[in-house]
C-alpha cells in the first residue's frame, strides 16, 4: 500500500498546499486520504494536464484576482475540480461556468443570468463572485478547507457535520466510516488537495504558466457588437475570442445595457484601443470624448489615481477597470495603461 513517506517524497509541495488550506500536516498520514491518492492519482494526473491546457489563458487572471482579494492562489484548484477550467460547462444540476454557480447563488452574488447573457460563463465576473462567496464562508467557518467543503455541499450541511462530530478536524469529517458529510464532499476536498499537490509539485506546474504573458483583460464595447468583428479588428482567431467570452450566447453582445465588458488577451489591448471605435449608431456615445486610445504611465512617488486621472483627463474608474485595480494605493514604478481620447493621445505623442 502507498505510504505517507512515499507521498511526502513524491509531492514535496504537500506542506505548502496543506498550510494554504489550513489542513494539519498529519492529514498526509490519514488512511482514507492515502487510499484516495492510491486509487485516484492516475486519473487526476490526466485531468490536471488536460485542465491546464484548457485554462492556459485564464490562469493568470484567476490567480491574480484570488491574491488581490486575500484568497490563497491554490484555490484555483477548486475551480479546476469544479469545471476543468471550462468557462461554459453545465453540470447535471444546472450549475454553470468556471466556478459552477447555480442560478440562485449566481444572482445572490450579482451575476446576470438570462436568455441572452449568462455571466456565470464570464471568467472575471464569475471569479469575483466566487471570491466573495469563499471569503464569506471562511469568515463563518474560520478554516479554508471548511470553506471549500461548504462551497460544495452548503453551509448548513457543514455546520451540522461539525455539530454531530463534535469537531471540525478534517480527518474526522472525511472519515469514510462515520459519514458526517456526503461522499461527494469527502471526495471533493481530497480531489482539491491531491490536484494541488500534483500541480504545485509538477515540473510543468502552474507557476511557469501563470507567470507567462498569456493573461487577459476586460474592455468595454457597445451593446449589439459582434464578437467576431472585434476578433477581426484585433487580428485574433474568432473562436479563441468566443472561448474567452462564453457568457455571450451566440457570440453577440446583448442590447439590454449601453455597453458590456469583453475579455481579450492582454497583449491585444493596444490593438483594441487603436482600432475599436464605438458604433455611430449608439446614441449615448460622445465620440469626441470616447476613450478610443491607450497610453502607458509609470507611477512616480507621491502620485495617486486622482492625480494621474487629472493629468490625462481620464476617469479613475476607467483606470481601475483597465488595470484591474481593487486597492486604492499604487506601487511606485508600476506601469498603468490609461484609456484616453484621441486628442489626448496625440498630445502625449508630441
Amino acid at each position: 500500500m502507498l505510504q505517507a513517506s512515499a507521498l511526502e517524497s513524491k509531492y514535496p509541495s504537500y506542506s505548502y498546499v496543506f498550510h494554504e488550506f489550513d489542513v494539519d500536516e498529519s492529514y498526509l498520514y490519514d488512511d482514507d486520504f492515502i487510499y484516495f491518492v492510491k486509487t485516484h492519482e492516475k486519473q487526476l494526473n490526466g485531468f490536471y494536464k488536460r485542465s491546464l491546457l484548457r485554462g492556459e489563458e485564464l490562469l493568470p487572471m484567476i490567480q491574480g484576482q484570488l491574491l488581490e482579494e486575500g484568497v490563497s492562489d491554490p484555490f484555483l484548484y477548486l475551480s479546476m475540480i469544479e469545471s476543468g477550467f471550462s468557462t461554459n460547462i453545465v453540470s447535471p444540476k444546472k450549475a454553470v461556468g468556471l466556478w459552477q454557480f447555480m442560478p440562485a447563488t449566481a444572482k445572490h452574488y450579482d451575476l446576470t443570468v438570462c436568455n441572452s447573457y449568462d455571466e456565470r460563463c464570464d471568467a472575471i465576473s464569475a471569479t469575483t463572485a466566487a471570491i466573495k462567496y469563499l471569503n464569506k464562508l471562511h469568515k463563518e467557518f474560520g478554516k479554508w478547507y471548511l470553506a471549500a467543503m461548504a462551497y460544495n455541499c452548503g453551509e448548513g450541511r457543514v455546520r451540522k457535520a461539525i455539530q454531530q462530530a463534535g469537531s471540525d478536524e478534517l480527518s474526522i469529517l472525511t472519515n469514510s466510516h462515520l459519514h458526517y458529510l456526503p461522499k461527494e464532499t469527502r471526495d471533493y476536498i481530497k480531489k482539491i488537495l491531491l490536484v494541488a499537490m500534483i500541480g504545485e509539485s509538477s515540473a510543468i506546474g502552474l507557476d511557469d504558466t501563470i507567470e507567462s504573458e498569456n493573461g487577459s483583460i476586460q474592455v468595454e464595447v457597445d451593446s449589439g457588437t459582434s464578437i467576431k468583428t472585434i476578433a477581426k479588428l484585433i487580428k485574433m482567431d474568432a473562436r479563441s475570442l468566443l472561448n474567452l467570452n462564453r457568457a455571450y450566447i451566440n457570440g453577440k453582445i446583448p442590447r439590454d445595457k449601453p455597453f458590456y465588458t469583453l475579455t481579450i488577451p492582454i497583449e491585444k489591448i493596444y490593438a483594441f484601443y487603436l482600432r475599436y471605435d464605438p458604433s455611430d449608431e449608439s446614441p449615448q456615445v460622445n465620440h469626441e470624448q470616447t476613450k478610443s486610445h491607450m497610453v502607458t504611465h509609470s507611477v512616480k512617488l507621491g502620485e495617486t489615481l486622482e492625480s494621474i486621472a487629472r493629468k490625462y483627463e481620464a476617469n479613475t474608474d476607467e483606470i481601475r477597470m483597465a488595470n484591474h485595480l481593487d486597492e486604492p494605493y499604487l506601487l511606485v514604478n508600476s506601469l498603468l495603461v490609461i484609456p484616453v481620447t484621441e486628442k489626448m493621445f496625440e498630445k502625449q505623442a508630441h
